[in-house]
């Protein structure tokens, strides 16, 4: 046996200190030991977060639900996968029920995850960081003994920092249940209706929406609102714009001068009114989450609405010329009402155009509130609706010139008198959420048959000019065509067989196990009226609804205690909003905007 050098020299030494002192010193070395010790015993990926449950007890029933919450903690410098990874390789966050427990999860909603760019990989990383909350609804079996249980909830995540990731592991939370019998108190339905009906796992916003938001996160001020402005033109894609373009043509049409420079800062003041009114919906909407372009729901504000077309079609009748003292004109530059007049029916369009909703600006809505910065919110608002405004400038120059063609002051009158009949259509547009529910349909192509009578047989203005005679009666018979197909359309038009919605057929529906599709609509959001006459109506959407229960939600009067209900519950932000929920009540699809037949039926056909 070979003996080490370095123990010949220390053993000698060793054996010099005393007894009392060598059994010192190894106790010492042993207590510096254990800490060491314990470390290497402890699974660094288990200290990373903590989670808490919000309450001590659940109450349940039999064959109920009950709603509860989990606050998730994470350590500085520390994240996790969200439960939708980009990659299939990243090990997704996942909350279980043991499958032997008599309790499943009916329903589990996880935040909006954040887009984090790391060296490992070439495209964003969806992650939860920081502190957040999981909610869900527990259902108990029909079976469940009365008594308390004590099934714990499994957490399975995969910790990572920066540079690193740990294993994936299984943290187990135990939660008590007190199942009590039906009638005592059990917490049925639909309570928590929130964590069910906000976006789950495959609802909206679209995958590619978080992923534009983590960009404009990371990204500069300046480069920020330039996509935000792009996302502003892309509006005018949809059929909220369809009130702008007929009062934008009407208005500046009927100005008195066609000069280029006077009708661009027209235009501006147009635009710049809209702009600030429409910035200052959203911010307001974003953190006080009301419906966007709910201010179309209140009675005073349709009514002023109402109000200022019925004006502006008398004045094109030529019944009032409005303009400004004369001392305010030579203020003004010798403008008249120009220049007051556009910023006034820019804002007044900035309440028009607020119903303009879809994936693109909910995602705005949700992110400004997450921010909860109101200049900041009020900046991106403002130039999202600059890139919504924009064409209209452009509109407002071309408009503007038909001053400029040959012989104008012959037929001009007879113009603005079909400018006046446009903007008295928009004041039967706008009145029409008022009339009663089997009426309201009517009143535009009634009032469209109206006018192109009254063009047609009644009003001879500019008659003598031959092609502004032929240009009027084409106009008018095909304004009489297409108001005589709405109208027969609108008679004849086949729709789902509509629930009103109510807690107690909500839960009738999940009792049977039905499929449920749950539409959120108003009256004055003109994307609604789109989803009805196109999508919900088409024969194929029909045939596929027949295994669903639909259910309808009316936000025209979103103040109302059972629509406010509803709205709080879903956490609806816009019109039209449509959920989808499979038969084990877990919501699969949440569509926001307008969409085509083709899409609402393939997204119908993913509901289990």
């Amino acid at each position: 046996m070979m003996s080490s050098p370095l123990l010949h020299t220390v053993y000698p030494l060793f054996r010099k200190i005393p007894v009392r002192s060598r059994k010192a010193g190894l106790i010492a070395v042993m207590l510096f030991l254990l800490p060491a010790a314990a470390l290497c015993q402890t699974d660094p990926a288990r200290d990373v977060l903590t989670i808490t449950p919000d309450s001590e007890v659940y109450a349940v029933s039999p064959g109920g639900r009950t709603n509860f919450q989990l606050r998730v903690d994470l350590h500085e410098n520390w994240h996790i996968n969200s439960h939708q990874p980009k990659k299939a390789y990243l090990v997704p966050s996942q909350l279980e029920l043991p499958p032997d427990s008599a309790f499943t999860i009916a329903a589990l909603r996880f935040p909006r995850p954040r887009e984090r760019n790391f060296a490992f990989s070439d495209e964003p990383v969806s992650v939860f960081e920081g502190t957040f909350t999981v909610s869900g609804r527990i259902r108990a079996d029909k079976e469940a003994s009365p008594g308390i249980h004590q099934p714990a909830l499994e957490f399975t995540y995969q910790p990572c920092s920066d540079d690193a990731c740990l294993s994936p592991e299984t943290l187990r939370q135990e939660i008590f249940l007190k199942v009590e019998k039906t009638g005592e108190g059990g917490n049925d339905v639909p309570a928590g209706a929130s964590a069910e009906f906000e976006p789950g796992a495959s609802g909206t916003p679209p995958a590619d929406q978080p992923a534009f938001f983590g960009r404009i996160d990371s990204a500069g001020l300046l480069l920020s609102l330039v996509l935000v402005f792009f996302g502003g033109l892309a509006l005018n894609l949809t059929p909220c714009v369809y009130p702008i373009i007929p009062v934008t043509i009407s208005y500046f049409g009927a100005q008195s001068e066609g000069r280029t420079r006077r009708l661009f800062l027209l235009g501006l003041l147009y635009v710049g009114g809209m702009a600030v009114t429409y910035s200052a919906i959203g911010v307001v909407t974003a953190l006080t989450g009301a419906v966007f372009g709910g201010l179309l729901q209140q009675t005073p504000v349709i009514l002023t609405i109402v109000a200022i077309f019925m004006l502006l079609s008398l004045g094109m009748f030529g019944a009032y010329e409005f303009k400004l003292p004369d001392a305010w004109v030579n203020r003004l530059g010798g403008s008249r009402a120009g220049f007051p007049g556009a910023l006034f029916m820019g804002l007044t369009m900035g309440v028009i155009a607020a119903p303009c909703i879809g994936p693109f600006v909910l995602g705005l809505v949700a992110y400004v509130a997450a921010r909860g910065d109101p200049v900041y919110g009020f900046l991106l608002f403002f130039f999202l609706s600059l890139g919504l405004g924009l064409p209209y400038l452009f509109l407002a120059l071309f408009s503007g010139k038909i001053k400029l063609l040959p012989r104008s002051g012959q037929w001009m009158a007879g113009v603005r008198h079909i400018f006046g009949l446009v903007l008295l259509g928009m004041a039967v547009y706008f009145a029409a959420p008022l009339l009663p529910e089997n009426f309201s349909g009517y009143a535009l192509p009634g009032f469209g048959v109206i006018a192109a009578v009254y063009l047609l047989l009644i009003d001879r203005t500019a008659n003598n000019v031959f092609c502004f005679k032929i240009f009027k009666t084409a106009f008018s018979v095909l304004l009489l065509g297409v108001s005589v197909f709405f109208l027969i359309s609108t008679a004849q038009k086949a729709l789902p067989d509509w629930q009103k919605f109510t807690q107690s057929g909500y839960t009738q529906s999940l009792e049977n196990d039905r499929k449920m599709i749950i539409v959120f609509h108003a009256d004055w959001c003109i994307p609604c009226r789109e989803l009805k006459a196109r999508t919900l109506s088409h024969p194929r959407v029909l045939e596929a609804l027949d295994s669903f229960e639909v259910f309808q939600v009316d936000m025209t009067h979103a103040a109302a205690p059972q629509a406010r209900q509803a709205r709080e519950a879903f956490g609806i932000q816009g019109v039209p909003t449509v959920i989808l929920i499979s038969s084990q009540g877990t919501v699969v699809e949440r569509i926001a905007g307008l969409v085509g037949p083709e899409k609402f039926t393939a997204a119908l056909r993913r509901v289990q």
